[in-house]
């Protein structure tokens, strides 16, 4: 049994002033851009002299010292590199991050006057990133017509991914890596448990059911699910909202809607899980440590984590196994996108250009037969996957990528809060939920009044 954590205090939010300052550095530092390259013209950035040096700084979440992702991440670097000798990377993670806001590294940077030159955004910070932190559209850049051409190719990216980071019709982040949430499972406890490990549950009545055999019969926990806290983020939740026939946020982008009550249901039905005593008040790292090392029967994560959770199983002597992320009621399951897309921030034409062969380099059939086969990630060109040289060998061996290909189809995005307090307004959201289901809290009247709190930082117009 994992020992219960401690309620952490909520973050507090950024200072007016800081946003105001960078709100008026990008605007006055942003050079003006060609509408030809945006309406699919020529490129506004030339290309690259062959017999030209150029440097430029990649930051990457990826690059963190997580599992499998800093290798496979500096592989591919040194591959580009040996492609483009010209072109130099210098890749770093972000500097001085809590709590999961990576974005946070470049707004810093921004402000000192050295941003990176592209960088890995998770999508809920990609308004922010677009309107206030002076990321550059890529149609703008090099022309609509050329990053369109970026999403096709041998293997085309999934129709579903392809405007994952758009903003007003605009690329300003190409899709690079996510995933949507996978239930993955210890099939060693569900036959320990006297279960069928290939029947897996299908709704959350079923996961509460599969996780009261596995307490009661081997002593271990039900289940996890990180969707919950602040430090996990609410990319998992606002499926689990959707999942439930609500939404986070209304359909024009306006209104906060995380206490109608469809996200109440939601909240309530976790909430339900952990007064069962099913399911342990642990945080991110304590639940992958505690589901890789055999001390959880269940637990809703996302794929990006596959080869933390095979090394544990391997190194355990257990199975493991995944399937799709349940349904609640008769709902049809929702699946939205955790993950990233690559922006560009650097104002030098010959980086903008450097920094767009990295990105149509990471974006390659190359790189996602990587990403995907050794970190778990999503491969977007899904055409791979019945490839002989790409990922079919692969995929036959490793079922595990079934349950997140299949929801692919199914994909909703990842949405982001409108304006500069995008962060702030994600926080209220998500500590409302976690006092609910951990603290003991009403969630009607608790994610009431955090939406009202939170409905004062919404942009006035």
């Amino acid at each position: 049994m994992i020992r219960p954590r401690l309620p952490r205090l909520p973050r507090l939010a950024a200072g007016l002033a800081l946003v105001a300052a960078l709100a008026s550095a990008c605007a006055t530092s942003s050079p003006t851009t060609t509408a030809a390259a945006g309406s699919g013209g020529g490129s506004t950035i030339p290309p690259l002299d062959p017999n030209k040096k150029v440097s430029i700084v990649f930051e990457s979440y990826n690059l963190t010292s997580t599992g499998t992702w800093k290798p496979v991440i500096e592989g591919l670097l040194h591959d580009f590199e040996a492609a483009h000798p010209n072109i130099t990377v210098k890749g770093q993670p972000p500097q001085g991050v809590t709590n999961g806001d990576y974005v946070s590294s470049v707004k810093n940077q921004v402000l000192a006057g050295n941003p990176p030159d592209v960088a890995q955004i998770t999508f809920n910070a990609l308004r922010f990133s677009a309107t206030s932190l002076g990321a550059r559209p890529l149609d703008d850049l090099v022309g609509r017509s050329e990053v369109q051409a970026n999403f096709g190719g041998t293997h085309p990216f999934a129709p579903r991914a392809r405007t994952l980071g758009d903003v007003n019709g605009k690329t300003y982040a190409m899709p690079y890596v996510f995933s949507t949430p996978v239930l993955w499972m210890n099939r060693t406890l569900f036959t320990q448990a006297g279960l069928d490990p290939n029947s897996p549950p299908k709704t959350w009545a079923d996961v509460k059911t599969a996780a009261q055999a596995i307490r009661s019969r081997t002593g271990k926990d039900g289940v996890i699910v990180d969707c919950l806290t602040k430090t996990a983020g609410d990319w998992c939740f606002q499926s689990l909202v959707r999942s439930a026939g609500g939404r986070v946020l209304s359909q024009d982008g306006r209104t906060l809607s995380f206490a109608d009550k469809p996200a109440v249901q939601a909240v309530a039905t976790q909430a339900d899980l952990f007064r069962s005593g099913l399911m342990p008040n642990v945080d991110q790292q304590q639940a992958f440590k505690a589901f890789a090392s055999g001390q959880v029967g269940m637990i809703l994560e996302t794929s990006a984590v596959q080869g933390v959770f095979m090394a544990g199983a391997k190194a355990g002597n257990w199975e493991l196994g995944a399937t799709q992320e349940p349904s609640l009621d008769a709902n049809p399951v929702v699946p939205t996108n955790s993950g990233s897309g690559l922006a560009i921030f650097s104002k030098d034409p010959a980086k903008q250009r450097a920094a767009w062969e990295l990105i149509k380099f990471l974006t390659s059939d190359h790189a996602y037969t990587q990403v995907s086969s050794k970190i778990g990630y999503l491969p977007l060109r899904t055409g791979l996957l019945d490839d002989p040289n790409g990922l079919q060998a692969w995929a036959k061996t490793n079922p595990l990528i079934k349950p997140n290909i299949d929801q692919l189809s199914r994909l909703q995005p990842w949405e982001s809060f409108p304006g500069d307090n995008y962060l702030q307004i994600g926080d209220m959201m998500m500590t409302a939920v976690e006092s609910s289901v951990f603290g003991g809290k009403d969630p009607a009247s608790t994610l009431a009044a955090a939406q009202k709190q939170a409905t004062s930082l919404l942009p006035s117009k």
